[in-house]
């Protein structure tokens, strides 16, 4: 195994340089010009002249590039132009609530969508069953944008059941000692029962939002990775041992039918960790996602390219976690 995971992690090194090559290119072709964005609309083009000698900026495309990789290589992800502070500093701060977000998010859909999806297959052509099909297609096809705007303004707005949706605690009270940076974690660790109340008021319409999409993929393919399952002899021959039904379907075919649901939430964990840019900006939650968008409004550079670097960083491992997580749960399943 440790040879696979190493050639897995020396595979990822040609697609990660194609990633830094792309996101170069593309984000020196983004509209704006960032020395005018620092030096502001009424600077002289004396001052923005300067401006783009300091930053390299007058210099050809392959040498900013080269200077960019010899960066990077150092293990500097640059400098952030509209927050006055180096962005590996900037992710730091972010990270965590980013991370919060996500592990809320894929929580809510493991919880959701695998329970329904086995009880869909179990109840084939129910009611139940084609209620999960409509919430699967609905839950798929849903702009989050719009999704979380409804539940702001059901939640908050109307019902006063969700606090005010700016950030992740109340301004009134004070965040739980920082341990971890997640918020939830760390009200816990420190048994401070304000904060915990506060963080989890403040995460939960954002997560719901977010796991929306995920929990509807991942039921459907529950759902159909158990109907296949349901239909081998291995089950036919568990039944006609007399085993109860509910011992057939939760021991004998979950671990089988949960393995290709594990593969889509790993890969919607990558994705809602790099992606979740929409939902934090709607309800003001101060992670990655929203710091990107600050990034691209004031045209910065290195804050977009490290976030593209490092979502693909993610991504790889991510997908590799999920292989070794099926090695684990099926020791048939070879590692080559």
């Amino acid at each position: 195994m440790f040879t696979y995971v190493v050639r897995r992690l020396l595979g990822t090194i040609p697609a990660l340089a194609g990633v830094v090559v792309i996101t170069f290119i593309v984000s020196r072709v983004l509209p704006g010009d960032p020395a005018v964005m620092i030096a502001g609309e009424q600077a002289t083009p004396d001052v923005i002249n300067k401006i783009r000698v300091e930053l390299g900026m007058d210099k050809p495309l392959y040498v900013q590039f080269w200077r960019y990789l010899v960066q990077l290589l150092h293990g500097n992800l640059g400098f952030a132009w509209h927050t006055g502070h180096p962005v590996a500093s900037d992710f730091a701060v972010r990270f965590p609530a980013t991370l919060e977000l996500t592990l809320a998010s894929i929580f809510i859909a493991v919880l959701v969508s695998i329970p329904v999806g086995v009880y869909a297959a179990t109840k084939k052509e129910s009611i139940f069953d084609h209620l999960t099909r409509v919430f699967s297609l609905v839950g798929a096809c849903t702009p989050i944008f719009w999704l979380g705007l409804i539940l702001i303004y059901i939640f908050y707005a109307k019902l006063g059941w969700a606090p005010a949706p700016l950030g992740r605690i109340s301004q009134s009270v004070n965040p739980p000692t920082h341990i971890t940076g997640l918020y939830v974690l760390d009200s816990l660790l420190s048994g401070d029962m304000v904060a915990l109340k506060s963080s989890l008021g403040h995460l939960l319409l954002p997560a719901l939002c977010l796991s929306t999409s995920t929990m509807a993929i991942a039921s459907r393919m529950m759902r159909a990775s158990m109907l296949e399952v349901l239909s081998q002899d291995y089950m036919r021959t568990a039944r006609a041992k007399g085993l109860p039904e509910r011992q057939v379907v939760y021991k004998h075919g979950l671990k089988n039918a949960v393995i290709p649901t594990l593969t889509i939430l790993g890969l919607q964990f990558g994705y809602l960790l790099g992606g979740a840019v929409i939902t934090e900006t709607i309800f003001a939650w101060p992670g990655i996602g929203s710091y990107i968008t600050q990034s691209i409004l004031a045209t910065d550079y290195n804050p977009i390219q490290a976030f593209t670097l490092i979502s693909a960083v993610i991504f790889s491992l991510v997908n590799l976690g999920v292989e070794l997580v099926w090695a684990m749960i099926d020791p048939r399943i070879r590692l080559q």
